[in-house]
């Protein structure tokens, strides 16, 4: 009798169910939703045929020069005649497996941390190495690799050795000083209340300007960093504030039972930090620090400013070519499209790492 009664059930109607069920309710539940899906269609139907023929249909691919574009279109003859210079700046050409290969160390490092089933050791370990192994290929100088100054790297190669290096360096600091400002200890929370509140109200590209020019003063003479480091120091000093605040903001979401718990077991501040409030600290603020760590690759375009070339610098700098002079639209897009690329992974990655560590609305 159970079995006929589940055969003879009925569907729910379509209306009720799958794409026509969404479109019914999320675009036309209303006439106010009404008015705004249809002048959201009419916006897209006015933007997206221009630009799709802009794009794909005129756009030019095949050629060396800008006389091989015309049409109308987008000129990719560009990108891919310069496509060296926005991807490694000025690294020589011989030396390229070296960087290639830098970077593809670094992508499966940074697979292998994000991986949940990584052991933790080797995370860390990782995290330790990988500076080492990957700025050793880059620059060279030992075991037969030509030596190359950090002056000659450039593009997109710069911008993500200076947005990874910001964000795993400032990490630990930023914790530090969230500790610190959280400190029952006079000194130690001054120090921090300070530190944060000074980096937090001065702009990055001021920081830059100090990190190239004092920074060299407080350091015996013969010494010298070149401008890589200078920027790398300043950068990291400078997202440590924001990591510390996005941080402090998660310790204050924890309830003081936890800490009650944590002193209950025995446990010491160190350990009841390590196993109790940091793990629920920082699974509270992951959607500020990916936030922050997306505004740190978007402020690698400032060191421009001091001189090294990145990836949105490469693009003015090539689009300033004789040879290619009103080129800069496709430059910028091509630059849009990485960074969008970059940025959206990191939400992504965000978005899912915080459904997993969600322990409200589980089953």
């Amino acid at each position: 009798m159970a079995v006929y009664e589940l055969k003879s059930a009925k569907q729910a109607p379509l209306s009720e169910r799958g794409m026509i069920a969404w479109v019914r309710h999320n675009l036309l539940s209303s006439p106010v939703n009404i008015f705004f899906t249809i002048l959201s269609l009419w916006i897209l139907y006015i933007l997206i045929p221009p630009l799709v023929k802009w794009f794909i249909l005129d756009a030019n691919i095949s050629g060396h020069t800008k006389a091989d574009c015309g049409g109308g279109g987008a000129c990719w003859v560009f990108i891919k005649e310069k496509l060296k210079l926005f991807i490694y700046g000025f690294y020589p050409a011989t030396e390229l497996w070296r960087a290639n290969l830098a970077i593809a160390i670094s992508a499966l490092s940074v697979v292998l941390v994000a991986m949940e089933k990584t052991p933790r050791k080797l995370k860390i370990g990782i995290i330790l190495l990988l500076p080492f192994v990957a700025g050793g290929l880059l620059t060279g100088g030992f075991l037969g690799l030509q030596y190359i100054e950090t002056s000659q790297w450039g593009g997109l190669l710069l911008t993500l050795v200076i947005a990874l290096v910001g964000i795993v360096a400032s990490f630990p600091i930023g914790l530090l000083l969230a500790l610190g400002r959280q400190s029952k200890l006079p000194i130690i929370k001054t120090l921090s209340v300070f530190y944060i509140e000074l980096i937090r109200g001065v702009p990055l590209i001021t920081l830059l300007f100090m990190a190239s020019v004092v920074l060299p003063l407080f350091f015996p003479e013969g010494v010298d960093f070149n401008k890589l480091i200078r920027a790398l120091i300043g950068i990291t000093l400078f997202q440590a504030a924001y990591v510390a605040e996005n941080i402090r903001g998660g310790l204050q979401a924890i309830s003081k039972g936890q800490y009650e718990a944590g002193s209950a077991l025995g446990l010491t501040y160190w350990k009841q930090m390590r196993l109790v409030i940091l793990p629920q600290a920082i699974k509270v603020a992951i959607p500020n620090l990916v936030g922050s760590f997306i505004a740190l690759l978007m402020d690698t375009s400032l060191v421009m400013i001091i001189g090294l070339y990145d990836l949105l610098s490469t693009v003015t700098l090539a689009s300033s070519d004789r040879d290619w002079l009103g080129m800069s639209t496709e430059g910028f897009v091509f630059v849009a499209i990485i960074y969008w690329i970059l940025n959206f992974t990191m939400s992504r990655y965000s978005k899912n790492l915080e459904k997993k560590l969600d322990t409200n609305n589980r089953d």
